[in-house]
């Protein structure tokens, strides 16, 4: 029973460093022009992706790819859970970036919440703005200070 074979390539560092000024602008309506064997491209994470070369490699088969053909191909990438050299091949055929107006938010891009809201009065000192519960702070620690004393006091 013969098995397909499919050539990783080992990830180069010089290879993958690209100047992001040096991408491509390319829109959503040309990525979506590219979606037949013959031009492949599909966007993961903001970034363009011309796949043609590699449809015929793909362990997964070309109809995976040509199901993901000239859209936004981010979420079924990560659905699949696909392997660090697979992340680091499709660098490989990495040719532009998504124009910035029509750039997507993904939920790995958002920071993460602050604890409290942080705002800058006009000396450019922090200022701390409370949230809902921290007006119960202080009537706590009174109530335990309150306790305390009685306990071990009084009683």
């Amino acid at each position: 029973r013969a098995t397909k074979r499919v050539r990783l390539h080992p990830p180069i560092a010089h290879q993958f460093k690209r100047n992001r000024m040096s991408l491509k602008q390319v829109s959503l309506e040309e990525v979506a022009q590219h979606n037949t064997m013959k031009s492949l491209w599909f966007v993961i994470g903001n970034k363009v992706y011309d796949v043609t070369k590699f449809v015929d490699e793909h362990p997964g088969g070309c109809e995976v790819l040509l199901e993901q053909a000239g859209k936004d191909a981010t979420e079924a990438f990560e659905d699949v859970g696909h392997s660090t050299d697979a992340r680091a091949m499709k660098e490989e055929y990495l040719i532009g970036e998504v124009v910035e107006a029509e750039r997507k938010l993904y939920s790995y891009d958002k920071k993460p919440q602050q604890m409290w809201n942080t705002d800058k009065d006009k000396d450019n000192k922090v200022r701390v703005q409370a949230g809902p519960l921290d007006a119960l702070v202080t009537p706590a620690l009174i109530a335990i200070a309150i306790a305390l004393v009685y306990y071990l006091i009084i009683a």
